[in-house]
């Protein structure tokens, strides 16, 4: 069964031109202490959270409305506990998301070691079109990073999702993480409209490429044109 997505016509301007509007849903999953909140609120403020560590109980939620390509997309982005108590709350969320973006901290074996469990309980309660994304977060702990591209590039390959590295601190590739996960769902929802069912793999697909587009740019310190 799919998610149904909102999508409403807005005018602008008194200018008599609508614009068409779509509202999706992103969970932001993972370990405690990877750096889910920080990381939304780079998206959301661009402002880095800095001090001492406050863990997020149950579920926090936050809106923020963008432009894709000429489309205005509406995220509502739910932040959820890593804590285990916490995780049957989170459950529940799951299979009302059009996005997942799973953290780990790459300066914690442990946090990518439960990579495969948080990927376990995905596979299990949200829906089977939901588009996932690895996230190797607090990739600026260059001395203290335990975890290699590579590893993370290989648990994404065996499970078939895409792979990107963020810092919520520098705030590299935060906003170019959401904004391709906006870009993957509008085309989901235009294969939709032509096939009468959600088409995951093309969401899926749109995705591998803007990471890999944008990967191949980073060293030209140039991203991925959002218009």
């Amino acid at each position: 069964m799919n998610r149904p997505v909102s999508t409403t016509n807005i005018n602008f301007n008194n200018s008599g031109s609508n614009m068409q509007q779509s509202t999706f849903k992103i969970m932001l999953l993972g370990d405690s202490g990877v750096g889910k909140t920080c990381l939304l609120v780079r998206f959301k403020d661009d402002t880095f959270l800095c001090g001492s560590f406050i863990a997020t109980v149950g579920i926090d939620f936050r809106n923020k409305t963008i432009v894709i390509n000429n489309k205005q997309v509406k995220l509502q982005i739910y932040d959820t506990a890593g804590q285990e108590r916490f995780r049957s709350v989170a459950h529940s969320y799951y299979r009302d998301a059009n996005a997942l973006l799973l953290l780990y901290d790459v300066a914690s074996i442990i946090s990518f070691n439960h990579v495969r469990d948080w990927l376990s309980e995905i596979r299990e309660y949200a829906q089977s079109d939901v588009i996932i994304i690895l996230i190797a977060n607090k990739v600026d702990k260059a001395n203290e990073r335990v975890v290699t591209r590579e590893m993370g590039e290989k648990l994404a390959k065996e499970y078939e999702v895409s792979y990107i590295e963020t810092s919520a601190k520098t705030g590299l590739n935060v906003e170019f993480c959401f904004k391709a996960v906006s870009q993957a769902l509008l085309e989901q929802v235009d294969a939709t409209t032509t096939t009468t069912t959600a088409n995951g793999q093309t969401a899926s697909k749109t995705l591998n490429n803007l990471v890999q587009l944008n990967d191949r740019t980073s060293n030209r310190s140039s991203c991925c044109s959002f218009s």
